[in-house]
């Protein structure tokens, strides 16, 4: 096998709550994460020449040592004295700096492609201990489905799977760093936390209004308030038929969940014609693995 071409999934968080700042400056967490359809293409190719050489869609993204994809693979190749080069062409379609782990999971999607190219032999659980080293959100990425999230992220519980629904994925024309978001949450003083326990308990008896009393995201105590049009999308989706509404991640991408399809595809089209958002995706949860 010289070529392998992948699929590289967005996640959202269904529940997202940070328990406090640990020592070594990362916050400790609790997250449900699921994967969508919706996913950014990757081919990678074994080549002759040694290096790592990336091509994308997207102008702007980096090709170097600042992109997700090259460290991953430079880490990979390192570990395992690995000769030959590769020739990654990667088509970007998860909105970039939205709070979908577009990054990690294309990150995620080379480890993966290099372990089947040169037959390293490694379990999805080694591959995961390698993905941390990239990005917290890197293992997720290599596990997909329905799973608790925590420690830093890197601690994963496979769940049952998220019941049926659709999915409209928002994201405005503003871009948010993660890095900012965690730099101003005062996690000690926070008087509200999600009951991540109770969602799941909802989201595995298939009970779609207790899920959407018990979504909760804690980061959007930052990010709301720097964004207001993150607040504005919400309540447009809860005012047309989302069960749920809520920020991903660190933001700044909104996401609804609907049980009426019909619904969901009229808030597209609404959303599509407005200037909320710059990107709108309709997917559905998707559990399928690497």
């Amino acid at each position: 096998m010289r070529e392998i071409r992948l699929r590289a999934l967005a996640k959202i968080n269904l529940a997202l709550d940070v328990l406090g700042k640990r020592e070594d400056g990362y916050h400790e967490v609790r997250m449900v994460m699921q994967t969508l359809n919706i996913f950014d293409k990757l081919n990678v190719r074994v080549t002759r020449e040694p290096g790592i050489r990336i091509v994308t869609n997207l102008s702007y993204l980096p090709v170097n040592e600042n992109n997700l994809v090259y460290k991953a693979a430079r880490m990979m190749m390192e570990e395992f004295e690995i000769l030959e080069g590769l020739s990654i062409d990667l088509y970007k379609y998860i909105p970039v700096a939205a709070g979908m782990a577009g990054g990690s999971s294309d990150a995620a999607a080379v480890i993966f492609a290099m372990n089947k190219l040169f037959r390293l032999g490694l379990t999805l659980d080694k591959m995961m201990d390698r993905g941390v080293k990239i990005g917290a959100d890197v293992p997720y990425c290599l596990m997909r489905g329905t799973a608790l999230a925590e420690g830093i992220g890197e601690r994963l519980t496979r769940l049952p799977a998220c019941p049926p629904c659709f999915v409209l994925v928002a994201k405005p024309p503003v871009n948010v760093s993660t890095k900012f978001v965690y730099g101003n949450l005062k996690a000690d003083e926070l008087t509200y936390h999600p009951d991540v326990d109770g969602f799941i308990e909802a989201m595995a008896a298939g009970d779609f209004y207790g899920m959407a009393d018990l979504m909760g995201n804690v980061l959007e105590t930052v990010t709301v308030p720097a964004y207001p049009v993150i607040d504005q999308l919400k309540q447009f989706m809860l005012e047309h038929g989302a069960i749920g509404a809520m920020m991903s991640g660190s933001g700044p991408t909104v996401f609804g969940l609907y049980t009426d399809l019909t619904a969901a595809k009229q808030t597209f089209y609404e959303l599509k014609k407005s200037r909320m958002a710059a990107v709108v995706y309709l997917s559905d949860v998707y559990n399928v693995t690497y």
